[in-house]
């Protein structure tokens, strides 16, 4: 079937988050099978503008509409669109509403939701899981956020289609980075510091990462390897901030803590590059992009084995599963991966087998198109 699809989402080419990531590159998948198949494909974003398409990569212009943040705008022109179109993509669960006016008028359309994570898990009211059941069926990206669903908001199980996040097709080669020495004396490390590395948001409403329980296997970790030092890297509150500074100072690791800020997306290869492991033992992670990226670069990796990681790790295939609330197992392997470095490499020909952009686009496909 030559499926016209609309993609609805928040945000594209405006912001980085992982969500935008995805939207990116499905969007980029399915305008290419649209051409393929010589059928209809938009994007409309409400929060964009269309000036903001990154049209030579992902899509074409005139794929795409931003609203420019003209909410009520986009909701009509979303209505009047799907008309046109047999599937209706939404990118995130506040696009609901927009979605049951279309089930209202189009009630044949058919309807799809992709599921990240936290910002479906949690308690719904009556009104937002009555909107839940506008939709056809669920594109969780890992089997935990299928899990969770179906546990939190009664979705039956076979209407989720567990679709793994894939890495950008446009992330740069991952050549070693040749300028370690500037970017190390920016942070204040020698070449004989070894580098955990978390890249993440910091929010103290968000408390699940891991990196509190990191810090906390810093202390024994002290007795093993004489000169290491723990980077965050990622947008921060200042409580959270705070937080982390006070946790280490409490256990007398402050001066092995570095909290660096946001990083600009062309900066991330020369911090991968610089880092020795990159850990992240969440709790609540729908899948973690970053952890796919790590390994692109060539860094092993450290994950939780409680939430999506187990997916973008594949179930330890591809790097460390930890208990998250165990912190001498948080210290045990990293303690393991500094000392065989060599040996943890992450496997590429699986990494890419699993993540790469070629693998998502024939899923999204198969799971849109060729399931009923």
């Amino acid at each position: 079937m030559k499926s016209r699809t609309l993609l609805l989402t928040l945000k594209v080419f405006s912001a980085t988050g992982g969500i935008e990531k995805v939207c990116r590159v499905a969007g980029k998948a399915l305008y290419e099978w649209s051409v393929t198949n010589n059928t209809s494909f938009a994007v409309f974003s409400m929060h964009d503008h269309t000036a903001d398409a990154d049209e030579n990569r992902y899509f074409p212009r005139e794929s795409f509409c931003g609203f420019g943040n003209r909410r009520w705008l986009f909701i009509w022109q979303a209505l009047r669109a799907a008309r046109s179109y047999d599937v209706v993509l939404l990118s995130h669960i506040n696009l609901l509403p927009v979605a049951r006016l279309i089930r209202f008028f189009y009630p044949q359309k058919k309807i799809i939701l992709f599921a990240h994570g936290i910002e479906i898990w949690g308690e719904l009211n009556g009104f937002k899981k009555w909107l839940l059941r506008c939709c056809n069926f669920f594109l969780p990206v890992s089997q935990y956020t299928a899990d969770k669903i179906v546990e939190m908001h009664g979705i039956r199980a076979n209407q989720c289609k567990v679709l793994n996040n894939a890495l950008d097709p446009y992330l740069p080669l991952g050549k070693e980075y040749t300028d370690k020495a500037s970017l190390k004396a920016r942070y204040g490390l020698t070449d004989k510091d070894l580098v955990l590395f978390t890249l993440t948001r910091l929010s103290s409403k968000e408390r699940y990462k891991g990196y509190d329980k990191v810090l906390q296997a810093l202390v024994a970790l002290n007795t093993q390897f004489a000169q290491i030092k723990y980077l965050i890297a990622g947008s921060f509150d200042e409580e959270e901030r705070n937080y982390l500074i006070e946790l280490a100072t409490s256990l007398n690791v402050q001066n092995q803590l570095i909290i660096a800020g946001f990083i600009p997306d062309e900066d991330l290869v020369a911090h991968f590059s610089m880092a020795d492991v990159y850990v992240m033992p969440s709790m609540k992670e729908g899948f973690g992009i970053v952890f796919i990226e790590a390994m692109f670069y060539g860094l092993p990796v450290i994950g939780g084995n409680r939430d999506g990681s187990v997916d973008a790790l594949a179930n330890g295939s591809l790097g460390m599963l930890v208990d998250p609330l165990n912190v001498d197992a948080i210290r045990q392997a990293i303690a393991h991966t500094l000392n065989e470095r060599e040996t943890v490499q992450p496997n590429r020909s699986l990494l890419l087998e699993k993540f790469s952009y070629t693998s998502y686009k024939k899923r999204l496909e198969h799971v849109l198109f060729d399931v009923n």
